[in-house]
C-alpha cells in the first residue's frame, strides 16, 4: 500500500496540538527517561513503542472504562483505547523531532496506529497491545500491526497519513467521557 501524506510540510508531523500535547510536562519527563536509555532516534522510537504498548493497558482489554484522548492523560493515567495509545506515542515520538503521523484501519470499526518516518520512508506501527491472537512488534522492515484488514469482510486500511488525529476519532473519544461503555460509540467510518 502507498501512503499518502495529508500534508506534504513534514514540520506538520512534528507539531503539538490538544491531542499529541507533547510539550506537556508528563511526555516531556517519559520522554527524557526513554531518551536516556536509547543510543540514536532509532532505538527511542523502538523503546517509546514498547513502552506504550506494554505498560499502557488497552482499556478494553483491561476493562478500564475511563475514557484517555490526550497524550498526557494516557501516559499519567495508563489507560486508553487504540487512538489514545496512538497519540501517547505520536506525542513521545513527536517530542524527540521524529515526524509521526496518525493512521487508521477500518475493521468494523476504525482502529488507529501511527506511522513513524525513517531514512525517507513511512513505516506504520500499532501499539495497541498485545493479547493472544495479536503480536504487533516495532518494525521498519515487514509490517507487524496488531491486525491485518479482511477485504471480503469490508475491511480495508486507509493510506492517508494524518498529522492531526481525524475530528471523527476525536469527536467520538470527547463525547465517550463518562460513559460506562465508551467504546461502543468508535466511528466506523473517517
Amino acid at each position: 500500500m502507498r501512503l499518502i501524506q495529508q500534508n506534504l510540510d513534514l514540520s506538520a508531523y512534528l507539531a503539538a496540538d490538544e491531542a499529541i500535547d507533547h510539550h506537556h510536562p508528563r511526555v516531556r519527563e517519559v520522554a527524557r527517561s526513554l531518551a536516556r536509555r536509547a543510543q540514536d532516534s532509532y532505538a527511542y522510537a523502538e523503546l517509546a513503542f514498547d513502552h506504550v504498548r506494554d505498560t499502557i493497558p488497552h482499556s478494553l482489554d483491561s476493562g478500564d472504562t475511563r475514557v484517555t484522548w490526550r497524550a498526557s492523560d494516557v501516559l499519567e493515567r495508563r489507560t486508553g483505547i487504540c487512538y489514545a495509545k496512538a497519540h501517547a506515542l505520536a506525542a513521545l515520538l513527536r517530542a524527540e523531532d521524529i515526524p509521526t503521523a496518525l493512521c487508521y484501519q477500518r475493521l468494523g470499526v476504525v482502529h488507529g496506529l501511527v506511522a513513524v518516518r525513517f531514512n525517507g520512508a513511512w513505516h506504520r506501527q500499532d501499539p495497541r497491545g498485545n493479547r493472544p491472537g495479536v503480536d504487533a512488534r516495532f518494525s521498519l522492515g515487514r509490517e507487524r500491526l496488531a491486525f491485518v484488514p479482511d477485504p471480503a469482510a469490508g475491511e480495508a486500511d486507509d493510506p492517508v497519513l494524518y498529522a492531526a488525529p481525524h475530528p471523527a476519532v476525536l469527536g467520538a473519544l470527547r463525547a465517550a467521557a463518562g460513559r460506562t461503555r465508551p467504546w461502543e460509540d468508535l466511528p466506523t467510518a473517517l
